[in-house]
């Protein structure tokens, strides 16, 4: 007995056997990448950087063997042979100059130099994602330049990381373009991010955020624990910049977790948990260790999107160490205190979060929610120009840290309204969707409309 189908249900099937407009399925080349990041070459570079003694910011700048300016050339050569490779990066120093009375941790006047890498977008050339570590290292004394202070962890195996990614990512074509860089001046006051921060001001760069890597080698914690898998994301909740009117609407419309640089930690979270499951990321809801800083924030002070990702557990005895043993304790941040395999792990999570926003269309503009007194929320935004695939409107608990729902609503609409959704009980924001299915940083709404 042949049993009829309405012409309902004929619609139905038909319907869920279309091929979707947007797949949400992996990106190969996201994998790649993956398992092109080397731990070889990383301890490679780490122990070439701790090779130069110290790198102390106001250490020797003449010698070719020993000092920063030793240290800073071989990150520039390094970097000019990856562009000459691949055609595609512009390699140049950028530096400021600081005087003494500019800080307490300043023992004489000296150009902070910084090592810039860009490699230009083909479509989108003046949006910028930035990786950075840090060139500098210090001793228990950071106004003493001239003893010991190899720095393996702290920060050579940041700058290796910077420095693999760019090697990496070169072999590829991206729409928008990434900054490789080696900031100097961090352990004195943040300097080189500073400059940095103002030269892209000035510039008048489209950043969409800065990675900040500051530490990322160690695996055996001060507090006895020792893992391989977990790493912190830092991000402060809401830029500085805001204004007053700004943090008046936070008061009674929400967001006060949804800055730019939270929604750019929660990207690197969700990116990470996607394509390298075995990987334990933290958010930690704070600009940094507590009263602590690093070189995102320059850029956070300016307005920019910026986190700083980082080893979980931390052994204090090797940072800003004298390299000593007291009382059957080793103090100093020496070589053996890196874990390489680790240190490709996280070098892995900058690089595949680096490519999938280089990858991705820019972020919808002025999206504004309503939907006050009503049983369904309403949300517009400005069409982002170019080919997408499309929009995808996020929701979530207000409780909850990593956004919970999803909907796609296609390229041809920029307003969309969720029926059934009340506005009261959840956070909203809205991504765009490139072509080849990566995703720009959710934006949360800066405004609203009945």
């Amino acid at each position: 007995m042949i049993k009829k189908i309405s012409t309902a249900s004929l619609l139905l099937i038909s319907l869920f056997s279309l091929k979707p407009a947007y797949s949400q399925e992996t990106d190969q080349k996201i994998y790649n990448i993956i398992n092109e990041i080397s731990a070889d070459s990383i301890e490679s570079d780490i122990r070439k950087l701790v090779g130069f003694g110290t790198r102390n910011t106001f250490s020797d700048t003449v010698s070719n063997t020993r000092g920063i300016g030793a240290a800073r050339r071989w990150i520039k050569s390094e970097f000019d042979n990856i562009a000459s490779g691949c055609n595609c990066m512009n390699v140049f120093y950028q530096k400021d100059f600081v005087k003494k009375e500019d800080g307490r941790r300043i023992p004489k006047d000296a150009w902070i130099v910084n090592v810039v890498a860009i490699q230009k977008g083909t479509k989108y050339p003046n949006r910028y994602i930035i990786m950075s570590g840090d060139i500098d290292s210090r001793a228990s004394n950071t106004m003493d330049y001239k003893i010991d202070a190899p720095g393996a962890n702290d920060n050579a195996s940041g700058m290796a990381g910077t420095m693999e990614s760019a090697r990496v990512l070169s072999k590829y074509k991206f729409e928008n373009s990434i900054v490789y860089v080696g900031l100097s001046g961090e352990e004195q006051g943040l300097f080189g991010g500073k400059g940095l921060a103002e030269y892209a001001k000035k510039n008048e760069w489209d950043i969409i955020g800065i990675l900040n890597n500051d530490m990322i080698g160690n695996i055996e914690g001060v507090d006895g624990v020792i893992s391989n898998r977990d790493f912190r994301i830092f991000s402060e909740p809401v830029p500085p910049t805001e204004t007053e009117n700004e943090r008046k609407m936070r008061r009674f419309y929400g967001g006060e977790v949804d800055g730019i640089s939270r929604q750019l930690a929660r990207y690197i979270h969700k990116n990470t948990k996607t394509y390298m499951p075995e990987m334990n990321p933290m958010m930690i809801y704070r600009l940094d260790r507590f009263g602590r800083g690093g070189h995102h924030r320059p850029f956070n002070d300016l307005g920019f999107a910026g986190v700083r990702i980082m080893e979980a557990h931390e052994n204090y005895n090797r940072q800003h160490q004298d390299i000593r043993t007291e009382n059957g304790i080793e103090y100093g941040d020496v070589i053996e205190g890196v874990n390489f395999d680790y240190a490709k792990k996280l070098t892995a999570v900058n690089a595949i979060n680096l490519a999938s926003l280089a990858w991705a269309p820019p972020a919808p503009e002025n999206v504004e929610i309503g939907g006050i007194v009503e049983a369904d929320t309403k949300l517009k935004w400005e069409a982002v120009k170019g080919n997408i695939a499309g929009y995808k409107i996020y929701w979530r608990d207000t409780t909850a840290p990593q956004w919970q729902h999803s909907r796609f609503v296609g390229k041809d609409t920029t307003n969309f309204t969720l029926e059934g959704v009340v506005i009261d009980n959840f956070f909203f924001g809205v991504s765009a969707v490139g072509e080849n299915g990566h995703e720009s940083v959710v934006v949360f709404p800066s405004g609203t409309f009945r």
